[in-house]
């Protein structure tokens, strides 16, 4: 269940002191050349700690500047390889083997975040046949008028057979550092902010194909979470409970030991495939002729093994789940932070589930049973009283994945961004992170959830 801390590191640094810690500049936009998109003062990241931002429509796509790329309509619009842009040459490090591909390159305008920012994180929705896959960058500007340099932010195909997936480890100009899915300031007491920046996007293809990788969504969400402890209580204001698919990873234990050491560290890809299957989808046959004969909940291992990041070496990479769900037909997915309980019950009202990232000691979550410096799993609505019901997969069986667990408690382990371990050292939580799928046609009740949060 856990996010291995060797790996991936939220850093306590990178939080803000306050929300309102430090002074920024009205710095110019990260580059002249591409024009920018200033968020609305009506827009509801103006009110919250994070902003979300995204290029997801045919208007979109062409207000980029695209070398080689061609914005498709329909009714999923995306980006795909006009023509080849040029040539390059790239050696997986995981598996040592040089292969030349063909690329074309979109960069969006630069957008100048309502939150200036100690952290962000990208994703992405976009389909990539066999043959080709697609990087992500983004290159940002400070509050002191300085630019970093273009980070990757993932190199990513939904299979495995032409590229590995994976982050980039050791990107930093001494102001930031990227830590495997996540951008962050490294000294956010500084008072230094990412004010703007743009996503660029390079989609790749074997030479002499027609095929190409399709973008149907990339954006980022930036935030300031204040360090604190504990977190206000919001008042309970909705019971209703969503019939959402129960897998337990932990019935998974010593399977595939080769993705992230097996089953009980798979909460990440099986709360992803719980939420994928409640909106109606799940792999073929075919896609899961691969998996041992006989095993319980086979999808599971489908989703542990294409959610799984080679450099980071787990299956908890935030965007790679939300590019995994985004996969299925017909599903848009984002990585998040939300602001509380409210928020949530905004999307459970809306028949909309949840994945949420918390960490905890055994005694903090009365009847989990169980304390993780990483995990995740899904809310599937609330009580009468206001308390949380999650699918929680780190549970001896799927009949048992079902839990009921104190509102109080459970708000309080997932906003916070401080936290003691067993030690008694403060430790880092991640500021209500989580994952949020849904179809890519919403009902109407669907899309006014998703725009008040920012979303759409």
């Amino acid at each position: 269940m856990n996010r291995p801390t060797s790996r991936r590191t939220v850093l306590t640094a990178a939080l803000a002191a306050a929300a309102t810690a430090g002074t920024v500049s009205s710095a110019d936009s990260a580059t002249a050349a591409v024009p920018s998109d200033a968020p609305s003062l009506t827009s509801p990241a103006a009110a919250s700690l994070a902003d979300n931002r995204s290029w997801h429509t045919y208007t979109d796509w062409r207000c980029g500047f695209g070398a080689g790329t061609r914005a498709v309509a329909g009714r999923r619009p995306g980006l795909v390889i006009g023509h080849a842009e040029g040539r390059t040459d790239y050696t997986d490090p995981h598996t040592g083997l040089t292969t030349t591909w063909e690329y074309a390159t979109w960069t969006s305008p630069v957008h100048r975040s309502a939150v200036p920012a100690t952290e962000v994180i990208a994703s992405w929705n976009a389909d990539t046949p066999a043959g080709t896959w697609i990087q992500i960058e983004l290159q940002g500007r400070y509050s002191d008028a300085t630019s970093t340099p273009w980070y990757v932010m993932g190199r990513w195909a939904a299979g495995d057979g032409d590229i590995r997936r994976t982050s980039v480890d050791d990107q930093t100009d001494g102001k930031s550092s990227i830590w495997t899915d996540t951008f962050s300031v490294d000294d956010a007491a500084s008072g230094l902010r990412l004010v703007s920046y743009r996503l660029r996007l390079t989609l790749h293809r074997l030479p002499g194909t027609r095929r190409t990788p399709t973008v149907w969504r990339l954006g980022a969400m930036a935030s300031d979470i204040p360090d604190r402890f504990t977190v206000p209580a919001s008042t309970p204001g909705l019971a209703r409970e969503l019939l959402v698919p129960r897998y337990s990873q932990n019935v998974h234990a010593g399977q595939y030991p080769e993705y992230d050491n097996g089953g009980e560290a798979w909460c990440s890809p099986t709360s992803s495939q719980m939420i994928i299957e409640y909106w109606g989808r799940r792999p073929t046959a075919e896609d899961l002729a691969w998996v041992k004969p006989g095993l319980p909940d086979p999808q599971v291992c489908h989703a542990a093994r294409f959610t799984y990041d080679y450099q980071y070496e787990g299956c908890g990479n935030w965007p790679f789940n939300a590019a995994y769900a985004a996969t299925y037909d017909g599903l848009s997915a984002v990585v998040t932070r939300l602001r509380s309980l409210t928020d949530l019950e905004t999307l459970i009202r809306a028949g909309i589930p949840v994945i949420t990232s918390q960490s905890f000691l055994k005694e903090e979550l009365t009847g989990a049973g169980y304390g993780t410096s990483g995990h995740l799993m899904t809310v599937i609505g609330f009580t009468a009283d206001g308390d949380v019901v999650a699918n929680d997969p780190a549970s001896p069986s799927d009949e048992a994945v079902r839990r009921v667990y104190k509102r109080r408690e459970w708000e309080n382990i997932w906003l916070r961004t401080k936290r003691y371990d067993a030690n008694g050292k403060v430790r880092s939580g991640t500021g209500g992170v989580c994952y949020i799928f849904w179809p890519a046609e919403p009902a109407p009740s669907q899309h006014r959830a998703l725009r008040s949060l920012g979303l759409l």
